[in-house]
């Protein structure tokens, strides 16, 4: 909601959509530089401390907003310097809260409680738009930011009182028998670097990122140029999106063993989709498309990000999602320019149906590499003593 809203003021001050772009990069910004200091944070500090520190301040700068805009004091120069401040706190409050959330529940059912975080991600999203324009309709501006900011106070006041399920893994910052002073940042960069799992997940996730799932920007080219539809129809068009993103989410939560693997193939055949709908007549085939599209994104989304949160130690998971955060960010700011200049050389339809063989490709061909990375068996010579067939070297080949 308070996204949609600074938007909103950002259009009203300047009138610019350029500006309104530059805000929300400035307030992604800081993800690319501070989010493994923010992991690190995550990992050396008790996650119930940090996710409410982190949550109120959120909220303070919710009401810092809300007043300026009240007393009609906020420029571009403060509001810019506002998004910047939430975007670094963000840094932290975000591993903070999604790693407190694996520690309520069993190791079991990690995945389940990823896919309902998922779940109310995309509701929110949904409705938080929606909330968004009825609150500024009726009370103004102003009136949505304190909004924002009671609702961040409500959920400080909430954690303090949040309690483990029985057999929930207890988490405390420094364990494992390792002093504090060696929770740094370099270590959780090389466990990244060294993990394939990883690797491979980052590689998926990036290809993915760039060439496709970007479809504010392609879908909304695609309907309202070749399919010659309006602002109304993209409009349609999104609210399917969101709806399966809500569905795949629901699904994603009943994922008890997700796998890099399955990311994989899910991403490869969401990019198989995003090439016949590449090629639809119509908007109404377009939208027959997009609701299986959305639904394989989301699952796929929710099993990468229970391997991402599950894989590493718990005492590194904190610097992992730091170092993820990094990564991504670098896909969210070089995404929709590629894309734009994909588009500009091959339409949006060429954009799709490229980008979506490019995905399934370079799926296809990281698998078979690895399957095809096999090891040679080793031969020995049988000396005096071996007992016959058995197989030479056993657990130690």
């Amino acid at each position: 909601m308070q996204l949609t809203v600074q938007n909103l003021l950002v259009l009203q001050i300047t009138g610019s959509a350029a500006a309104t772009g530059l805000s929300m990069s400035v307030q992604a910004a800081p993800a690319l530089l501070m989010s493994v200091l923010g992991g690190a944070a995550v990992d050396r500090w008790p996650r119930k401390l940090t996710a409410g520190v982190s949550q109120a301040l959120l909220g303070l700068i919710a009401f810092t907003t809300a007043a300026l805009v009240a007393l009609d004091r906020l420029d571009m120069t403060s509001l810019m310097v506002l998004a910047a401040v939430t975007g670094i706190v963000a840094t932290v409050d975000n591993p903070a809260c999604a790693l407190l959330g694996n520690d309520l529940v069993p190791a079991e059912d990690v995945p389940s409680a990823i896919g309902v975080g998922a779940l109310v991600f995309n509701a929110g999203r949904l409705a938080g738009a929606a909330l968004a324009g009825v609150t500024v309709g009726f009370l103004g501006t102003s009136a949505a930011y304190f909004a924002n900011g009671f609702s961040f106070l409500f959920v400080t006041a909430v954690i303090p009182f949040l309690r483990p399920a029985p057999g929930a893994a207890r988490h405390a910052a420094g364990e494992g028998g390792r002093p504090k002073q060696d929770m740094t940042v370099r270590e959780g960069l090389s466990f990244f670097v060294r993990r394939p799992r990883l690797l491979a997940l980052a590689g998926v996730t990036g290809v993915s990122a760039v060439f496709g799932r970007n479809y504010g920007l392609t879908l909304a080219v695609l309907v309202t140029g070749p399919l010659a539809g309006g602002a109304g129809a993209f409009g349609t068009v999104s609210t399917v999106l969101a709806v399966g993103g809500i569905i795949g989410a629901v699904l994603g939560a009943r994922l008890r063993r997700p796998s890099v693997r399955l990311v994989g193939a899910l991403a490869a055949a969401g990019a198989l989709l995003q090439v016949v709908a590449g090629l639809s007549p119509s908007v109404a085939v377009l939208l027959v498309l997009v609701l299986p599209m959305a639904v394989v994104e989301s699952v796929s989304d929710t099993a990468g990000t229970a391997v991402l949160q599950t894989d590493p130690p718990a005492r590194l998971r904190g610097r992992v999602l730091g170092v993820w955060s990094s990564v991504g960010t670098v896909w969210s700011l070089g995404g929709p320019p590629a894309l734009g200049l994909l588009m500009e050389l091959a339409g949006p339809r060429g954009a799709l149906v490229s980008g979506g063989l490019i995905i399934a490709g370079a799926i296809g061909a990281g698998h078979l590499l690895r399957t095809r990375r096999t090891v040679a068996p080793v031969v020995l010579r049988a000396g005096e003593g071996d007992v016959p067939d058995r197989t030479a070297l056993e657990a130690v080949a």
